[in-house]
């Protein structure tokens, strides 16, 4: 219900824009709440659709479409030409799913119960392609600060551009071989978890026009209320005292994937940690080895070139920081409450100190 009425906010945010001439922050505000529900509307549909093309299909389209959002908000920012602001996004949605994610779905799952059960087999897949995304992502910037010292700054960035569109390149491979494995050929090792690709149905089936309608619909008005987001941006982060990077990492990173965390709660309160767990930290995996790559790869065609290489060493940090966290859950196979309060009192650590921190140029 709470989805619906937020649709509210998409005819707002265009007459604050288009009619009224509001100031930038109000736009950013709606525009950026008005995400939310058509994230949400997108993954609905996506679920509609793989309950009909099967379990296999369905995940694959599952996994496609989760971050349909996020991918959409992050290539209008870097039309813009905001390259860092992409960047803490990506860092944020890393952060924000494996940590305020995953441990409000802990906290809210372990309430009144001792503590959950997850397969342990599919969490360690997950920590070991955290740990993958870990090394891809800090070699660039370890190369960076290498070369640099070496070569220069002008040659060092040309090289960087190289090594990060060679990682993309094997970040998307290793995405798909990790599907291919987990949905096809070692299928049955997963088996308990399947059902984080494909739901329950609580609902009834839609007809094929209606999820084609919805799901290229919300598609579209989310480009638009993303390009309303980008284009607000700077002037928004002027008048609220903060800076365009902590925004990425914080506003912008939590919006695209806030529909994913509402699923995530809600399947841990059911007892379905599994779930939970896939949702969360599935949709971290694929921000790090597709999202990332895909937006570095699209980049060049934009005309606005984005390496992986982070500016800020607390961002590796944070991304490596969230690699042991997972771990640390995923080793026994089970969580208790006080294991989501850790998780969420790193997640505000980490965000105190991208407050405070002066953002890469």
């Amino acid at each position: 219900m709470i989805f619906k009425l937020l649709l509210l906010l998409i005819p707002v945010s265009l007459i604050l824009e288009y009619v009224v001439h509001a100031g930038p922050m109000w736009v950013f505000i709606t525009a950026v709440i008005a995400i939310v529900p058509l994230a949400e509307f997108i993954r609905e549909s996506t679920e509609h659709l793989a309950e009909r093309l099967g379990s296999a299909i369905g995940g694959l389209l599952n996994v496609t479409f989760g971050n349909m959002a996020e991918l959409i908000l992050a290539l209008f920012v870097l039309y813009e030409g905001h390259a860092n602001v992409v960047k803490a996004q990506i860092t944020g949605a890393i952060i924000g799913n494996s940590l305020l994610g995953l441990g409000l779905a802990i906290v809210v799952g372990t309430f009144g119960r001792s503590n959950q059960k997850f397969n342990r087999a599919s969490a360690g897949r997950l920590s070991s392609l955290l740990i993958l995304a870990v090394i891809a992502l800090m070699t660039p910037a370890l190369f960076d600060y290498t070369e640099r010292g070496m070569s220069g700054a002008a040659s060092a960035s040309m090289l960087d551009e190289k090594l990060s569109l060679g990682v993309a390149v094997i970040l998307i491979i290793v995405y798909v071989a990790n599907l291919v494995y987990s949905l096809v050929t070692h299928r049955d090792v997963f088996s308990d978890c399947d059902e984080a690709h494909v739901p329950e149905r609580t609902h009834d089936a839609w007809p094929v026009s209606k999820i084609l309608g919805i799901l290229i619909g919300a598609t579209i008005i989310t480009a638009v209320e993303a390009e309303l987001v980008s284009g607000a941006l700077e002037a928004t982060s002027e008048q609220l005292g903060v800076t365009t990077f902590f925004l990425g990492i914080t506003v912008l990173a939590v919006v695209g994937n806030a529909a994913e965390y509402v699923s995530a709660v809600y399947f841990a309160r059911k007892n379905r940690m599994d779930l939970a767990l896939n949702i969360t930290v599935g949709s971290t995996i694929q921000i790090a080895l597709l999202v990332a790559p895909v937006l570095v790869l699209v980049s060049y065609f934009m005309g606005h070139p984005m390496n992986l290489v982070f500016g800020n060493p607390l961002e590796l940090i944070a991304i490596a920081g969230v690699a042991f966290a997972v771990n640390a859950i995923a080793h026994d196979g089970e969580t208790t409450w006080f294991e989501g309060v850790l998780l969420l009192a790193v997640y505000v650590l980490m965000g105190m100190a991208f407050f405070f921190v002066t953002p890469p140029t």
